[in-house]
Formats: structure tokens, C-alpha cells, sequence
């Protein structure tokens, strides 16, 4: 939970006695918990995960559901331009495409002079990549074969590293944002185009065949409560230096002028 910082400022054009504002720029009393949105993904990631685990406890991989999964999206095909629209969005989940973003988004938060967020952004981002990447090594779950693979892919299978990195990165920054932006209605946008976003790329995973699906569903799972463990810590973070901009040194913006008197 993220508490009112120790320095506060009146919200402009509230009245007197209304809403503060921290030194970070955003109003306490209303980021004060975990998005309902977040919470929710995380509470099905977690049914995901034990899902997975009990299935592993009781069967083998590849599931007989990855199995059908693949083989009935193969039988069905689609419509001729899909294949195309599949691997245009499983890039947005690839490597290079989430170190842009990752470094854009870093920058504008830098710019904004929210270096607290810019930086769990970052680590939040690299660390993640690395025990996905190490995960892969340990388990070496070959890729499916039974169906022709649409893109090039050269890894391990589980988890789907686009599954995984795509959801540290996209729910991580929508989350975080979360935490510095005061309009409710824009939280929930970000949260909800980052929950779809990681979900095409996941889709486009299977359909695809570079990927069983137990492989994106984990994925899916270990990404978004990668995100929720960064979206606690940063608050913490916050919490505990009173606001990123006023423990940096940045002084908070002045009020508007009174024009009343002239």
C-alpha cells in the first residue's frame, strides 16, 4: 500500500481541505492499492500456475489439450492473411521490439523526472529476461514438432519467452503507471491494452506452432506476477523515500497563480 508522502501539495483547483498530491505528482488516496485490474490477472495467473503444476503431477508433457490445441488451430488455418497478422503481432513480444520499449518508456519517465519508476521499469525488464532465458536451460523442453513451424525459432520451449518477456514488459509499465497517473480511466486503459497485447502475442505463439501451449500459459503466469512483485516493491520503494521527485531533489510545482485579485 502506498502511503501520502511526507510532503503534500493541494490538487490545483481543488478547494481548500481537498485531495493532496505527493512529490511524485500523483494523489496518494488514489493509488493506494494494487489496480483491481493487475490483481485480477494475478489471481489467474496463480490459478494458472498450480493448473500446470498439478497436470505435470499427474501426466506428462507435452498435454493432451497442447496437443489438440495445435493440431486444431493447424486443421482450421484461418483466413489467408492470418499467418502474416500472427507473425507481425508475435513481434511485439520479441526482443527487439521490447528493448525499444523498454528504453523509450525509460527515457520519458526520466524526462518526467520519475527515476524511481524508470529504474524498476529497467531492472524489472532485464532481471525478468534473465530467469525466463534460465528457466528455458534448466527444463530444455523441445519445441512442438508435430505441425510445420511458421516463423524461425532456435531456443527451448518453456516457458514461451515472448509469453513471459512480453508481460514483464507491458504489464510492468502499465502497472507502474499506474502508480504516477491520476485519472482512473487511464489506468485502466493501460492495463487492459496491456493485458490484450500480451494475450495476441501469447495466441499467435500456439497458432503459429513454435509453441505448445502450456508453454504461453506459463509464460503468461510467471509474467504477470513478475509484474505484480515490481508493482509492490516500487511501491514500497516510494513509499519509504517519500516520493520519488521530492527524494531526488526536484521541487514540486508551483500552484497557479491566484487571478482572482486582478
Amino acid at each position: 500500500m502506498v502511503e501520502q508522502a511526507t510532503f503534500n501539495r493541494e490538487v490545483p483547483g481543488s478547494s481548500p481541505g481537498g485531495p493532496t498530491i505527493d512529490a511524485s505528482g500523483v494523489a496518494p488516496s488514489r493509488r493506494r492499492h494494487v489496480p483491481a485490474i493487475l490483481a485480477g490477472a494475478s489471481v489467474a495467473a496463480i490459478g494458472l500456475a498450480l493448473i500446470l503444476l498439478v497436470g505435470l503431477a499427474v501426466d506428462h508433457w507435452p498435454f493432451a489439450f497442447d496437443r489438440s490445441i495445435i493440431l486444431g488451430l493447424r486443421a482450421w488455418g484461418g483466413p489467408s492473411w492470418l499467418p502474416k497478422v500472427a507473425a507481425d503481432v508475435t513481434a511485439l513480444g520479441g526482443g527487439i521490439v521490447l528493448t525499444i520499449v523498454v528504453v523509450v518508456a525509460a527515457g520519458l519517465l526520466i524526462v518526467q523526472r520519475l527515476w524511481l519508476t524508470a529504474a524498476a521499469m529497467v531492472a524489472a525488464s532485464g532481471t525478468g529476461n534473465i530467469v525466463v532465458e534460465l528457466v528455458k536451460l534448466q527444463v530444455a523442453r523441445p519445441r512442438p514438432d508435430i505441425v510445420a513451424h511458421l516463423v524461425t525459432v532456435t531456443h527451448m520451449s518453456f516457458p514461451s519467452g515472448h509469453s513471459a518477456n512480453s508481460a514483464i514488459v507491458y504489464l510492468t509499465l502499465a502497472g507502474l503507471a499506474s502508480q504516477v497517473t491520476r485519472d482512473r480511466a487511464t489506468r485502466a486503459y493501460l492495463l487492459v491494452v496491456a493485458i490484450l497485447l500480451v494475450g495476441a502475442i501469447g495466441c499467435s505463439r500456439v497458432y503459429l506452432g513454435v509453441h505448445w501451449p502450456s508453454d504461453v500459459l506459463a509464460g503468461w503466469s510467471f509474467g504477470t506476477l513478475w509484474a505484480l512483485a515490481w508493482w509492490l516493491a516500487t511501491a514500497r520503494a516510494r513509499r519509504a523515500i517519500g516520493g520519488e521527485r521530492h527524494a531526488f531533489g526536484t521541487p514540486p510545482a508551483d500552484p497557479p497563480p491566484d487571478l482572482s485579485a486582478s
